[in-house]
């Protein structure tokens, strides 16, 4: 290095313009297979943002029985929509609601039209499909006058979780929790949902260890931080789960249903659920064209690796995953500004100057994503039972947090290594935060590592060596680097795993008319400010975005 370093690590800037350029390189393949192939998934994601809801008395979708009938009838490499567009213009039926429920009887049939049919279904499934990405562009209008009018906190925001399994019980503590200084709400997803391949329906009150992700569920939850978002005069954000086996329909729900933030990551539901990685590369791109048209902020996993791998040795993974997550991010039309990138406190404590090491890697992550709403995950795997190293080790973390310019921070709980915490252990957590933001105040300002100390040493050694992880990646494919097990040390083969059954490749003539809006619509520029912090702002205009 020549001393020509930027930001406050003094990061080469032609080292990050390099691993920027190999991330876009590794991704394209994905990108392109993603561009050619649907997924049953994307097919319902369609319906739904055409207005079919409901299921049948079993609890089954309506969005489910159409694209099966579909599926059985003429395949869905041509993609639903002209099937189904041809039965409802030539056929009895009146709408989508009753041609599903024909179909569930066996009583619908299905072509592929030709010729001016085929006219004729083509523009009533574009009517169909722009009248719902017109409600998405309503609700988040509808955020950016909220904002204006209720007013949106500084970073960082403080995020807390609910997960009762009951939405009716999940709403006060939500409520509760946002009175109490909580920015940003998530209701985390009912065990094993994101291994279903179908949306439940309905308002929901037996989810295990969370609550199941519905349209109805949502609907409750954003008119109570509604409620109190006016109440508090500040926006409250509501967060959710896009990941998994629905992840496009779930999207799409969380658009017409207002929601500000999905976790949304390329990678966590091959690596973490085993669902097939084609399955999960194809469906994360069109559901990441819903969240950038809906200005809904992604949170991307990366903190997940670490709690499976050593969070020292397996640092560059975590870089090498968020610079991939960006390029898809960018290629779906999302805006820095809705890009959560994320990342966690998990070096164990008992590592000598495993806080400088944390330091080290917290400001190198906000340097390499200046405008990125980067969101901070606490200590897990390192947490016991002694509820008092606990909650210090939360308080160096809400620190970390504040001192490198942080944009969300999920607090820690000092129980969690023990149960699931109380409301008691919330009010705790969230003073702790309180306590450390407000004392800190700028103190970000005033970080400035020394040249050539260990902080600035280690994020060097962790960008030199994602840049070399990602030359591998480049020459042996991310699928394969995927299946050898390089992110959270776990091997997902290609052809593995839920949900490969579900693809389809594309066929000439293939037609989505939501799919066909949004490549020509890219997301607008993001309704959420860009993560400017004292921490970040010596590099945001010198790193390459």
């Amino acid at each position: 290095m020549d001393g020509t370093g930027t930001g406050r690590l003094g990061l080469d800037p032609r080292v990050v313009e390099r691993a920027r350029r190999l991330a876009a390189r590794a991704a394209e393949p994905i990108i392109e297979m993603a561009r050619t192939h649907t997924t049953v998934s994307v097919e319902r994601a369609l319906l739904r943002l055409a207005g079919l809801s409901g299921a049948d008395p079993a609890g089954r979708p309506w969005v489910n029985h159409l694209v099966d009938a579909v599926r059985a009838q003429v395949g869905i490499e041509h993609g639903v929509a002209l099937p189904v567009w041809d039965a409802l213009t030539a056929g009895p039926h009146p709408g989508l609601r009753e041609l599903a429920e024909a179909a569930s009887r066996g009583e619908a049939r299905f072509r592929l039209p030709a010729g001016p049919d085929a006219e004729r279904a083509r523009e009533a499934a574009r009517r169909a499909a722009r009248a719902g990405i017109d409600r998405i562009d309503a609700r988040r209008a509808e955020r950016d006058r909220l904002l204006r009018d209720v007013g949106d906190p500084p970073h960082p925001w403080i995020y807390l979780i609910v997960a009762t399994g009951d939405i009716y019980e999940d709403i006060p503590q939500a409520v509760a929790a946002a009175r109490e200084g909580a920015d940003v709400v998530a209701v985390i997803r009912s065990t094993g949902q994101s291994l279903l391949d179908y949306v439940p329906e309905g308002p929901t009150r037996e989810g295990y260890a969370g609550t199941y992700a519905t349209q109805d569920n949502f609907r409750l939850m954003r008119a109570a931080l509604d409620d109190v978002s006016a109440e508090l005069g500040r926006y409250v954000r509501l967060t959710n789960y896009a990941s998994g086996l629905c992840m496009p329909e779930i999207a799409a729900l969380a658009g017409l249903e207002r929601l500000d933030m999905m976790l949304n990551d390329c990678m966590y539901g091959i690596v973490f659920r085993d669902i097939n990685p084609r399955r999960t590369f194809i469906d994360q791109r069109f559901s990441r064209q819903i969240h950038a048209r809906a200005g809904i902020v992604i949170n991307t996993g990366e903190d997940n690796y670490l709690t499976t791998a050593d969070a020292v040795d397996a640092a560059h993974t975590v870089i090498v995953s968020q610079l991939l997550n960006e390029r898809f991010a960018h290629e779906a039309g999302l805006a820095d500004g809705l890009i959560g990138l994320g990342h966690a406190f998990e070096i164990d404590p008992a590592l000598p100057e495993s806080f400088r090491l944390e330091l080290a890697h917290a400001q190198l992550v906000r340097e390499l994503f200046p405008h990125a709403p980067l969101k901070y995950m606490p200590p897990t795997r390192h947490m016991g039972g002694d509820v008092f190293a606990g909650y210090l080790l939360d308080a160096f973390f809400n620190l970390a947090g504040v001192l490198t310019g942080q944009s969300i921070i999920l607090i820690g709980m000092m129980t969690e290594g023990i149960h699931t915490p109380w409301l008691s252990d919330r009010d705790l957590a969230l003073a702790n935060v309180r306590y450390v933001r407000d004392a800190c105040g700028g103190l970000a300002e005033d970080f400035a590592p020394r040249p050539g100390g260990l902080v600035v040493e280690r994020a060097r050694r962790v960008l030199g060596e994602s840049v070399e992880l990602l030359e591998r990646i480049c020459d042996d494919g991310l699928l394969t680097a995927i299946g050898a097990g390089t992110f959270g040390v776990t091997r997902r083969p290609p052809d593995g795993g839920k949900g490969l059954d579900g693809v389809a490749e594309r066929a000439d003539g293939y037609f989505n008319p939501a799919g066909e809006i949004l490549d020509a619509e890219p997301g607008a520029v993001a309704s959420v400010p860009p993560a400017a912090s004292a921490a970040s702002a010596a590099s945001e205009q010198e790193v390459p975005a």
